[in-house]
């Protein structure tokens, strides 16, 4: 079941509305960015936007985004007059760091299905901003995906290496033992 797109709607209900809406039309996306960590931190961090990866083209994703009532504002941009939040479709592939991300959660609502990235990869995503960019909110952003979903840190902290970053997974590994 759908709603008509309006200011009410939360992100993670937005996120279901696209969702669906891309998958009816067969093209396949995957939540990724700051509104993973909305969803899986109930909000601490709110997002402003969805980023959804896909290798549809520009064309497939206008016309399923037409239907829904938004319009293109730039390159893979789109807003809708009545929603709070924006859509973006970076280009592909779905990585965190230098990995690809092989697998996907998903969250089901009277929205729709959303696809998204599962609790460990959001984590290894925000961490990627930390190691590279020295993104302290994005830390943040990590820790408290991990304080509230169940995630691998054993796979985060075999990721974090191979990204050469053993003393980033250090620092993030501090600040999830305090309270």
């Amino acid at each position: 079941m759908t709603a008509g797109i309006n200011r009410k709607l939360s992100l993670e209900q937005l996120a279901a509305i696209v969702a669906s809406a891309l998958q009816k039309a067969g093209i396949s996306a995957v939540l990724s960015g700051g509104a993973v960590v909305s969803i899986y931190t109930n909000n601490a961090y709110q997002s402003v936007d969805l980023d959804f990866i896909t290798a549809a083209g520009k064309r497939d994703l206008s016309k399923v985004m037409k239907t829904l009532g938004f319009a293109e504002d730039g390159s893979r941009h789109f807003r809708h007059p009545l929603s709070r939040f924006s859509v973006e479709f970076p280009a592909g592939p779905l990585m965190v760091g230098d990995e690809p991300v092989r697998d996907h959660a998903e969250k089901r609502s009277r929205f729709g299905v959303i696809r998204l990235l599962t609790p460990t990869d959001a984590v290894k995503d925000r961490l990627a901003a930390f190691f590279h960019w020295s993104d302290r909110q994005s830390l943040e952003q990590a820790v408290a995906i991990a304080r509230d979903q169940p995630v691998k840190l054993a796979e985060i902290r075999r990721w974090s290496i191979a990204e050469g970053k053993p003393d980033g997974y250090a620092i993030f590994a501090a600040r999830l033992k305090k309270r």
